[in-house]
């Protein structure tokens, strides 16, 4: 496998010279100050490289609206997840009050890369719970098994929230020729 796959969990294509990958960056905040900022890689999963090519090229129809999911288990991320298992693979995690999925509201892209930096998703818990990872699907529900998967990742440390935490979470997607 290549490093630049190992080291981002992004797409690589060298003869073609294409690389595509996503991070999330998140925000712990408690008693509105921020205790810990990380950034972790993704995994494009091959049901969101599946819609790439679907809706670039086979004429499927877009999906306009994407949401973050987060996940309570100690799970790795594997390409073959999908919308229909990423729940119970991952043990989503529904203890937040927001009534919904929360959307990923990003920016056109620019050099490239589209983010909701300006428009962070905010996760505030309800419960305590242990944060292992988050991924992005098109599927508002929590717990929903429909929808379209587009990536995942696991972070590199877990996040211990409590009732009233929040955790601000920023999805950017990168494509770039080499």
């Amino acid at each position: 496998m290549n490093d630049y796959v190992k080291s981002v969990g992004g797409v690589y294509m060298p003869d073609n010279g294409l690389r595509l990958g996503g991070k999330f960056i998140v925000e712990h905040v408690r008693d509105g100050e921020i205790i810990e900022r990380s950034e972790d890689h993704n995994l494009v999963v091959n049901e969101g490289l599946n819609a790439i090519l679907d809706i670039m090229f086979h004429g499927s129809t877009q999906v306009t609206t994407w949401y973050i999911g987060l996940f309570e288990a100690n799970y790795t991320p594997v390409a073959t997840v999908t919308a229909a298992t990423i729940t119970s693979a991952s043990t989503e995690c529904t203890a937040y009050d927001e009534s919904t999925r929360v959307a990923y509201n990003e920016a056109a892209a620019s050099s490239q890369s589209t983010t909701n930096s300006a428009n962070k998703a905010t996760f505030t818990f309800n419960a305590t719970k242990t944060i292992y990872g988050a991924f992005l699907v098109s599927a508002s529900a929590k717990s929903a098994t429909s929808g379209t998967l587009f990536s995942a990742a696991q972070f590199g440390s877990s996040k211990d929230v409590v009732d009233n935490d929040q955790l601000l979470v920023t999805y950017t997607f990168t494509a770039s020729s080499v």
